[in-house]
């Protein structure tokens, strides 16, 4: 999705200044609402976020870098449908799925970057339970997110151990895990 500046949503983000954003498909030329989706402003971190190439010398705005939203680094719970295939979704589910995921806007936005990456990567293993062998399998991906991290594996160990205390996962013993 394309968005404005990158340098001033990597500020926003930084600072914790980020909006709520809710993404609008209409259909032309009926004019019909198809999907209203809110993300909220607490699941937003530098990974989802891709600088474009600055514009030619020759442009008019010159050397402007904007950016693009990468809606897949954002964790399916984030992404939160109020409009769907053209019906509404009853705001007590709006609201229990915003309730949900809440719990990330108490992490600091230095710690809430990898806690995004991480429970975005363990929705991608398309498992409601997991192990930890399965959250490792991660770390090339991780990786490319977090260049300057030498120590991936500890590195999610520590956020499925915050992912845990944030209620959005459930410690089972033995190195396995459940999606809340």
């Amino acid at each position: 999705m394309i968005d404005g500046a990158y340098a001033a949503m990597h500020r926003a983000i930084l600072s914790d200044q980020t909006p709520n954003l809710f993404f609008l498909h209409y259909k032309l030329p009926q004019l019909t609402v198809e999907s209203v989706l809110l993300i909220p402003r607490f699941a937003f971190s530098l990974s989802c976020v891709e600088k474009r190439n600055a514009l030619s010398p020759t442009a008019r705005r010159a050397g402007y870098v904007g950016c693009y939203f990468v809606l897949d680094r954002i964790p399916p719970g984030a992404r939160i449908p109020i409009i769907e295939n053209a019906c509404p979704i009853s705001s007590s589910q709006v609201r229990r799925a915003y309730n949900k995921i809440r719990s990330l806007e108490e992490l600091t936005v230095e710690k809430r970057g990898w806690t995004l990456d991480v429970l975005n990567g363990i929705h991608s293993l398309k498992k409601k339970e997991f192990s930890i062998v399965d959250a490792y399998a991660l770390e090339p991906e991780l990786s490319k997110l977090h260049p300057a991290n030498r120590h991936v594996r500890p590195k999610i160990r520590q956020q499925l151990q915050v992912l845990r205390d944030i209620d959005l996962l459930e410690f089972l013993g033995g190195g396995s895990y459940r999606l809340r």
